[in-house]
C-alpha cells in the first residue's frame, strides 16, 4: 500500500454535506501512516457532532478495502473544525485580488496553450504583473515555449512558509508539471494524483502579487476542470477552437461544461485560431484551410463575444518550438492579434 492509493480510494468517498469527496473537501489530513496491513490517517468533520461521522467513517474504511487492500487494518482518528472555519473552503483565497481566468479547448491540436502563452506576455507587456499555471498535466508544453525547460523550482521559506518558485521569463511567472519531470517522461497519473499536483502548485507557489493569472488547462473536461473551479474563484473562461467542425463540436461541450449549474464560470469569449492562412509572397489572400468562421459562428450560436481570430502563422509556430513567443517581439503583425485579445480582458 502507498499514501497515493490511499487518497485516490478515499477519493471516492462523498461527503454527503456539501456532495464533494473527501480529499477534494479537505477533510482527509495530511497524517497517512501505513505498515504493513495496518494503515492510519485522521478525517476533519465540521463539528463534533456532525450527523455523517459514523456512516463516513465506515465508507472511509469500505473504500480502502475495495480499492486497495482487502485484509487492511484501517485505523481513522476524528479531528474538527474550529468555528470559524468550513469544509472545503481553504483557510485564505489563493491569489487574492488577481484576475484568474482558465483558458480552455474542447479538443486538443487547437493551439490552446500557444493562445495562453502569446495572451500571458502581451498582459505582460502592457505593465502587468501575470502569473501562467501550466495545469496540462499530461501534456505540458508552457516550458518549451518559455525557454526554461531546464528550470528546476526550488523551495523559499515566506512568512513561515516553504513556497515554490516560479520560473519567470519574458515577464511572466509560469509553474508547470513540466518542471518537476524528465523531458519525453510520461505521466501517468490517476486523476487524484493529477489534481493534488495542480492544488499544491497553485497554494504553495509563490506567486507574489498578481493582476492576471491564466491556467493553461487540458483539452477537453476532466478532474482538472474540477479542481481548478473548486481550488480557485475563477473571473472567467476561454475556449479555444479552430473553425473546423470537429473542434466546435467539442468547444461547444467546453462552453456547456462552464455554464454548468454546478460549475457556473462565466464564459468570457471565444478565440478563433488558425483562422485562415496567408503566404507571405501572397499577402493579400487568405486561405481558409480548416473552414471559415467557425468560431464566430459558434460564438454568435452560443451568444459569447468573439475575442478574436488568429490566423495561421509560420512565425507563430516557430516563435513558440523555439521558445521566442511571437508576443515578445513587438511591432509584429502577429503579435497584433494577441496584443488586441490582451485589451479586452
Amino acid at each position: 500500500m502507498s499514501p497515493q492509493e490511499i487518497i485516490n480510494a478515499l477519493s471516492e468517498v462523498r461527503y454527503p454535506g456539501t456532495g464533494k469527496n473527501i480529499v477534494e473537501s479537505g477533510m482527509l489530513e495530511d497524517d497517512i501512516r501505513i505498515s504493513g496491513f495496518a494503515v492510519s490517517f485522521s478525517l476533519i468533520f465540521p463539528k463534533d457532532n456532525d450527523p455523517f461521522r459514523k456512516s463516513l467513517m465506515k465508507a472511509a474504511e469500505a473504500a480502502i478495502k475495495t480499492f486497495v487492500e482487502p485484509n487492511a487494518q484501517v485505523t481513522i482518528h476524528e479531528k474538527f473544525l474550529k468555528e470559524n472555519m468550513s469544509v472545503g473552503k481553504d483557510k485564505e483565497q489563493p491569489l487574492r485580488g488577481a484576475k484568474i481566468i482558465a483558458i480552455s479547448s474542447g479538443k486538443g491540436g487547437v493551439g490552446k496553450s500557444t493562445v495562453a502563452c502569446n495572451l500571458a506576455i502581451a498582459l505582460a507587456n502592457k505593465g502587468y504583473h501575470v502569473g501562467l499555471l501550466d495545469a496540462d498535466i499530461h501534456g505540458p508544453s508552457q516550458p518549451k515555449m518559455f525557454h526554461v525547460e531546464d528550470y528546476r523550482p526550488e523551495a523559499e521559506n515566506v512568512g513561515g512558509r516553504d513556497l515554490i518558485c516560479p520560473a519567470e521569463n519574458y515577464g511572466v511567472k509560469l509553474l508547470s508539471i513540466g518542471f518537476f519531470t524528465n523531458p519525453g517522461q510520461a505521466i501517468v497519473w490517476r486523476g487524484g494524483m493529477a489534481s493534488n499536483a495542480i492544488k499544491q502548485l497553485i497554494n504553495d507557489g509563490n506567486w507574489g502579487e498578481l493582476d492576471y493569472f491564466l491556467i493553461d488547462l487540458p483539452p477537453g473536461t476532466s478532474d482538472i476542470h474540477l479542481t481548478i473551479v473548486q481550488t480557485l474563484q475563477l473571473s472567467g473562461a476561454i475556449v479555444v477552437t479552430t473553425p473546423q467542425p470537429v473542434a466546435l463540436i467539442d468547444a461547444r461541450k467546453g462552453i456547456d461544461m462552464f455554464r454548468n449549474e454546478k460549475i457556473n464560470v462565466p464564459v468570457l469569449g471565444i478565440i478563433e485560431n488558425m483562422a485562415w492562412f496567408t503566404p507571405a509572397e501572397l499577402p493579400n489572400n487568405r486561405y481558409y484551410i480548416f473552414g471559415q468562421d467557425g468560431g464566430k459562428q459558434l460564438a454568435e450560436e452560443m451568444e459569447v463575444p468573439l475575442l478574436g481570430q488568429i490566423p495561421l502563422v509560420q512565425s507563430i509556430r516557430e516563435g513558440g518550438d523555439n521558445g521566442l513567443p511571437i508576443a515578445i517581439q513587438a511591432g509584429h503583425p502577429a503579435a497584433a492579434y494577441y496584443e488586441q485579445i490582451a485589451s479586452v480582458l
